[in-house]
């Protein structure tokens, strides 16, 4: 197989809480060789591109904003589209806060005049937003929108940490409604700002991930080649339990170039 682009994930695949895994740099490096175009997408939506940026810098790895794409990402760009001039309700984290702020975004703090209530990742999540999620959405035609569906994400040590996902269950449980749109990836619309963002025909692109239900469902929507690493959500038994079923398995990152090759 002949690719011309990469989509990487970052949390659980790329590094893991505050550390680089084994063999990420190398890889961006072999990515960069090859002249392939390349994505880097994370369902965590606390950070604006520039932060993603930065954060990589730090770990030695050089990456441009145009080249990144978060849950935070997809989120704005479908409020700036589906709800302009709508006021919008944030169970959120300062970051994707900042990034409807900067994208004009209307928001309210408000929650009973909201027309849209978006819900996810935040840190200082309480008994007083779910109170304030349940009067926003009381009216129903209040547009309901979570940012991502990840219930965890992978943290130092080995071990997971609560994620958007289980903010957006809590507020839709309390509210006894789903939520309307869940964004970031596997969403349409998070293939569509890939498939824009890398400018490169899905089915001669290699996704790298390391969810069965957000990267690799996404990969194989979108028709790209797929290969799941083991450092992140995922082993060997939620693979074979799982009805999605990516192309490769891999230890980890470090194995990516044999495939390129």
């Amino acid at each position: 197989m002949t690719y011309r682009g990469v989509v990487l994930d970052l949390d659980g695949t790329v590094y893991r809480g505050g550390e680089l895994l084994p063999g990420a740099a190398e890889t961006v490096d072999a990515i960069r060789e090859l002249g392939l175009s390349l994505c880097c997408f994370s369902n965590n939506p606390t950070k604006t591109r520039a932060a993603y940026v930065d954060r990589l810098a730090g770990l030695e790895i050089e990456i441009d904003e145009s080249e990144v794409l978060s849950a935070g990402t997809v989120t704005t760009d479908y409020l700036v589209d589906e709800h302009a001039g709508d006021d919008c309700f944030l169970i959120g984290s300062p970051g994707l806060r900042e990034q409807l702020v900067d994208a004009g975004v209307s928001l309210t703090d408000e929650p009973t005049t909201a027309d849209v209530v978006v819900a996810s990742w935040d840190r200082e999540f309480d008994y007083d937003d779910m109170t304030d999620g349940l009067r926003a959405l009381e009216d129903p035609s209040t547009a309901f929108v979570g940012s991502d569906p990840d219930r965890t994400v992978p943290a130092s040590g080995g071990r997971s940490v609560p994620g958007s996902g289980a903010i957006i269950g809590a507020v839709a449980a309390v509210a006894d409604r789903d939520p309307d749109r869940v964004l970031g990836k596997p969403s349409p619309e998070s293939i569509a700002a890939v498939e824009d963002a890398i400018g490169v025909a899905p089915g001669e692109c290699l996704l790298v991930g390391d969810r069965l239900d957000t990267d690799i469902a996404m990969g194989e929507r979108a028709g790209m080649t797929t290969a799941l690493v083991l450092t992140g959500a995922a082993d060997r038994d939620d693979v074979a339990e799982s009805d999605v079923r990516p192309d490769h398995v891999l230890d980890g990152i470090g194995d990516v170039p044999d495939l390129l090759d």
